[in-house]
């Protein structure tokens, strides 16, 4: 502008330069992103907030499979947010609202495209709110495995590692982005609902029973579970923190579920304080499932689990639960810990020594294919589960404990658990720890034993 006009312009400018702030403001605020770069799954998680909190008051019918609700979710916005995605599969959306105001959304397969009315500004909090219903998703993964909300003759069985949470409820489908969870799930009374955290309450009315959970610690999407049907509970607790074991009555009871107050205390005792509100177990007939799950405070087995399952699921609190990969990619962090979980119990019990274990793996693994692919080289998804994870991830962690020494092996495992409570893990960062504490340049040893295909042969 001409310095000519700006004294008679004036209250032009003023009007202008206000419509220009907001024109640059709306500007400023774009799309999260629908995906976080997980390598494996693309499409899960989405960017431009993080969840505080997700409330779920569900209502479920086993008789016709179907799941009706409302999710409120708070959040925070990481950045100006135009847009944002939640990941959900299936329903009908008869509601929507942020921050108490309808919203508009699309579908475009799992994603649950939401624009508000007004943007959010980065660094506020905010809430979504989502009434929902339909018959909630049995999800298969590449390795052919089924996960979500899987039906049983008398309820349901559920679980979600790596992707069946977004088959039940609204979530931001990462398990970078921990979050609290409160749960009020109402089913036909006869019925038990099992979820994370702690039971605040069960109240019976007009034929059907509602059971609200509270789980106060953050917890990765995947870990949520309402499993349901007929269980006897038994709640007790372990050292003060509340437990509380559901087995399905059609199954042999055995003696297996009296080792979990020795197995946690053994845990802390060499990984450090249990990091968690409850413990406990939840044990369904869902053999058409045909593996268990580490899902947070209380593990979900299919079958009456034997000794090794029940203290790996239990391990899992430390390694799996409260420490977590971003990446799928890294899993031998859950499941290599969790493999060496057993064979250090075992151990603490008097039985096979973890070291004979790595050895009877060491000579039966050069009779196959087993080292052809290590851990952090895993080609997709449908390897995540592989032997290869658990074993040589577990074998791993046995060479290590070797190589330092039990005295800065296990203060290892301790400090990066209790440094890392709640949080988010990478192998760099855990290699970075194993150097500083022992002292010892150890690339070599991570590169053939993590990195390089083919049996190690010096480390």
């Amino acid at each position: 502008m001409s310095k000519r006009f700006a004294l008679a312009a004036l209250p032009s400018i003023v009007l202008l330069l206000g419509f220009a702030s907001l024109a640059s403001a709306a500007a400023g605020f774009t799309p999260g992103s629908a995906g976080v770069g997980d390598p494996f799954f693309p499409n899960a998680g989405n960017g431009g907030y993080e969840v505080a909190n997700y409330n779920l008051a569900l209502n479920y019918e086993p008789s016709s499979n179907t799941l009706g609700g409302t999710a409120v979710i708070t959040a925070t916005a990481t950045q100006n947010l135009s847009r944002f995605d939640l990941d959900l599969r299936g329903f009908t959306i008869s509601r929507l609202l942020v921050n108490g105001t309808a919203a508009t959304f699309t579908r475009d397969g799992q994603e649950l495209v939401i624009t508000p009315a007004a943007g959010l500004v980065q660094g506020k909090k905010f809430t979504v709110t989502v009434d929902y219903s339909g018959t909630p998703a049995v999800v298969t993964d590449p390795d052919n495995s089924i996960e979500g909300w899987i039906p049983t003759d008398d309820g349901a069985f559920v679980v979600n590692e790596p992707q069946g949470s977004p088959a039940w409820y609204p979530v931001n489908d990462t398990p970078r982005d921990k979050a609290t969870f409160d749960f009020a799930v109402t089913v036909p009374e006869g019925l038990t609902v099992m979820a994370n955290g702690v039971l605040t309450s069960s109240t019976t009315s007009g034929g059907r029973t509602t059971w609200v959970w509270k789980e106060t610690d953050p917890m990765a999407p995947y870990l949520a579970t309402a499993t349901l049907g007929k269980f006897d509970l038994t709640t007790s607790s372990v050292d003060g923190t509340p437990s509380y074991v559901a087995v399905d009555p059609q199954l042999s009871k055995g003696q297996v579920l009296s080792k979990l107050p020795d197995a946690v205390r053994f845990y802390t005792s060499i990984y450090g304080p249990y990091p968690f509100n409850a413990v406990g177990a939840i044990v369904d007939s869902a053999k058409i499932v045909g593996y268990s799950l580490e899902t947070q405070t209380k593990p979900n087995f299919p079958y009456m689990p034997d000794e090794a399952t029940l203290v790996h699921e239990l391990a899992h609190m430390w390694f799996g639960d409260s420490l977590t990969i971003g990446l799928w990619p890294e899993m031998w962090l859950h499941e290599g810990f969790g493999t060496w979980s057993e064979w250090i119990w075992s151990e603490h019990e008097g039985n096979k020594s973890a070291q004979k274990f790595f050895d009877n793996w060491y000579q039966k693994g050069a009779l196959d294919s087993f080292w052809n692919t290590p851990p952090l080289g895993l080609p997709g998804p449908e390897k995540l589960f592989s032997g290869v994870v658990y074993i040589r991830g577990g074998m791993t962690l046995q060479a290590l404990r070797v190589k330092i020494g039990d005295f800065d092996f296990f203060r290892l495992l301790r400090t990066f658990a209790t440094q890392n409570r709640y949080g988010t893990i990478t192998t760099p960062q855990f290699i970075a720890l194993a150097e500083q504490i022992s002292g010892q340049d150890l690339d070599h040893f991570f590169d053939v034993w993590l990195r390089e295909p083919g049996k190690p042969t010096s480390w």
